[in-house]
């Protein structure tokens, strides 16, 4: 599943089959359901739409992180993040684990509450200060 923050990758929505769908719980389920015709490949999501299903992405050419060998689900979450400003979450099909991929590094061994918790601090806009406050800050220090 990528989820794009500002860039567009266009080239790669256009691989899969467009739904232009509002993102929902059960419509998730149904793509990634075993024998479902778009369970293959990846999900790409845009301001809560999912824009396609049945993606190719790019492969990183990282084959190992700690050690560790990648599969083409990781290799592929992880080539996208390397290439757009997008988070990639990855459900491994042999052990359920869950990786995200981000700006080209890949966080793997996350619990349901850790994806949370990633996915939040991914998509929460930081809160800017205002000269005020920055003046403040400095005086405060001296």
């Amino acid at each position: 599943m990528v989820i794009i923050r500002s860039t567009g990758i266009r080239g790669y929505t256009e691989t899969g089959e467009i739904l232009n769908a509002k993102l929902t719980k059960d419509l998730l389920t149904s793509i990634f359901f075993p024998r479902s015709p778009l369970h293959d490949g990846a999900v790409i999501i845009k301001n809560n739409i999912i824009e396609a299903a049945r993606c190719t992405l790019p492969l990183s050419i990282t084959t190992k992180v700690d050690g560790e060998s990648l599969g083409m689900r990781h290799r592929a979450g992880l080539g996208i993040s390397e290439q757009a400003d997008v988070i990639s979450v990855i459900v491994s099909e042999e052990t359920g684990g869950i990786s995200v991929a981000e700006n080209g590094k890949l966080f793997s061994g996350l619990s349901k509450d850790g994806l949370k918790k990633k996915l939040q601090s991914a998509f929460t806009t930081p809160t800017v200060k205002g000269w005020k406050y920055i003046i403040e800050q400095i005086r405060r220090e001296k």
